[in-house]
């Protein structure tokens, strides 16, 4: 009879049960590490329903409260600027040559309305379903039917391009120092938040307006989009229209090292 230690069909000899099992270490790590899981997640929740989104629905919703109370101290500053404005004008001891210089620099400055012909550019996301319209093209990704930063950005800079004396985004006036940026699918302009669809607004000619618009390459690529996956695009002629003075601050905001 052989050695029972060395028989593979032995599961009684002492020098094997007294051995060390690597498998058996690391079924009690994954134990203590599921362990440590379950208790992490615990401590996380502290009773709630993790799965859900309700910290980013609570977080959405900060977002559109401070972004409506950013668009009343627009229109306060907008009033109080209005009166200073005033007062200054009865008596400031300046010249009507000096007068006049002042105000083309407001009016170049986008700070005082503006009136003209105007016309609207409109850009919408496609419906959530869209399939390709012509062949050739592959089905749509997620981010095929969203308007994206630089559609918008194409849309004012093609506007300026064409002569544009003012330009109106959503119901905000552009300055030298507005910047059009998008999160995801929403626009944040000067401190306020948007969704599509996105309305531009242009004082100037219309004709040469819509010339730049046509001629503008990274329109042109949008307009594939348009035509093949069913992003919104549209022009409009406005008529006469007076565009709003710009109300909020002008000073540069920028990042400060920490003391």
């Amino acid at each position: 009879m052989s050695n029972s230690a060395d028989s593979p069909q032995s599961g009684s000899s002492p020098a094997r049960g007294r051995g060390f099992r690597p498998v058996r270490v690391l079924t009690v790590g994954v134990f203590a590490l599921a362990g440590l899981i379950f208790f992490t997640s615990f401590n996380t929740a502290k009773g709630t329903d993790i799965r859900t989104d309700a910290s980013l629905l609570k977080l959405s919703d900060l977002i559109q409260e401070r972004s409506h109370k950013n668009g009343q101290l627009d229109e306060a500053n907008g009033s109080l600027r209005r009166d200073v404005e005033s007062l200054a004008e009865r008596d400031d001891g300046s010249t009507k040559a000096e007068d006049d210089k002042l105000a083309a620099l407001e009016d170049r400055a986008g700070t005082q309305r503006i009136k003209g012909k105007a016309v609207t550019v409109t850009l919408d996301d496609a419906p959530p379903n869209a399939t390709a319209k012509l062949p050739g093209y592959p089905e749509p990704q997620p981010d095929y039917l969203v308007i994206h930063q630089q559609d918008l950005q194409a849309v004012v800079n093609a506007l300026w391009k064409g002569g544009a004396k003012g330009i109106k985004v959503m119901d905000q006036r552009l300055i030298s120092t507005s910047a059009v940026r998008c999160v995801g699918n929403t626009l944040i302009l000067q401190g306020r938040v948007y969704s599509p669809p996105y309305k531009i607004q242009a004082v100037g000619d219309p004709g040469k307006l819509k010339q730049a618009l046509a001629d503008s390459k990274a329109i042109q690529n949008y307009m594939v989009y348009v035509n093949v996956y069913g992003l919104g695009w549209n022009v409009a002629d406005d008529g006469t229209v007076t565009l709003p003075g710009y109300s909020g601050t002008v000073d540069l905001q920028y990042a400060k090292p920490v003391e």
